[in-house]
């Protein structure tokens, strides 16, 4: 699997490898302590895409990060892992790009029409994104704000953990999902909600900031993300102050058996993260 230490991948291959399947990760750096089989993987570097995919037959496939065109990397890898015999693909997208889209919806596209096997994992947004090192996060416990373009919308935030059981099943389950699922928490909230909850497990004041959608992109330029992608990542935020993301969905249910974690319940797990 590519980005075998993203936060999905290092979580599907242990569930894979807990599982007893055989699993080898592909990243540019090994994770340190997993005990996987490990190749190096780097999407800049073509020379290391064939010996990742030797002797697999399923790959979990996540777009370089940062990238505004990550067709232009994975198409010709697709193509090379068809070649060498892989006939099951599982993507990971997002759930703000369609299948009509350009960029992850052309690989979309392209999975769906080049293997017998596939499936398109849509997660909405990660609730790691308020841990580790993104900009939310590092806000919350710097200066007690989230900064967005999001209004009022509403976002169905999801654990990686319900993503990664999602992947897994659609990497190993007998009969190929052949899907595109889109995977969110169980119920969509304002980042101002968000904000609350996290007032309330820390018992510090976290407030969340609207500002307008350059303003947005001009910080994160700010914070070293390419300016290109910082417009894409403003534009999403513009997005669901319009509502694109108010929705929730019951894959993971539907998936895995059991239903997504909540947020309110994510938030309690980590809440010694965010105490200032």
């Amino acid at each position: 699997m590519t980005g075998g230490t993203g936060n999905t991948g290092r979580r599907i291959a242990g569930l894979l490898a807990g599982a007893g399947h055989r699993v080898r990760t592909g990243s540019r750096r090994p994770a340190s302590g997993d005990g996987h089989p490990w190749v190096p993987f780097d999407w800049g570097d073509a020379a290391t895409h064939g010996p990742a995919l030797e002797g697999v037959r399923r790959v979990y496939l996540v777009p370089p990060t940062g990238e505004p065109d990550p067709a232009a990397y994975l198409l010709p890898f697709l193509d090379l892992a068809r070649r060498a015999g892989v006939d099951r693909v599982v993507l990971l997208s997002s759930s703000a790009i369609a299948e009509t889209d350009g960029g992850l919806g052309e690989v979309h596209r392209a999975v769906r029409a080049r293997f017998p096997q596939w499936t398109v994992l849509r997660p909405s947004w990660f609730m790691q994104n308020f841990t580790g090192d993104h900009p939310h996060a590092r806000g919350i416990r710097e200066r007690g704000e989230i900064v967005t373009a999001t209004g009022d919308g509403r976002v169905a935030f999801v654990d990686a953990e319900d993503i990664a059981a999602v992947g897994a099943r659609a990497l190993t389950d007998e009969r190929p999902h052949n899907n595109a699922h889109l995977i969110t928490g169980p119920q969509a909230l304002s980042y101002a909600e968000v904000a609350a909850t996290l007032s309330r497990v820390t018992g510090t004041a976290v407030r969340h900031r609207a500002v307008p959608r350059a303003t947005l992109r001009d910080r994160l330029a700010a914070d070293g993300i390419p300016e290109r992608f910082a417009d894409l990542l403003a534009g999403m935020d513009e997005a669901i102050a319009q509502g694109a993301e108010d929705r929730t969905s019951p894959a993971v249910e539907q998936v895995t058996g059991r239903a997504p974690r909540s947020f309110a319940d994510f938030a309690a797990a980590h809440a010694a993260l965010w105490r200032r």
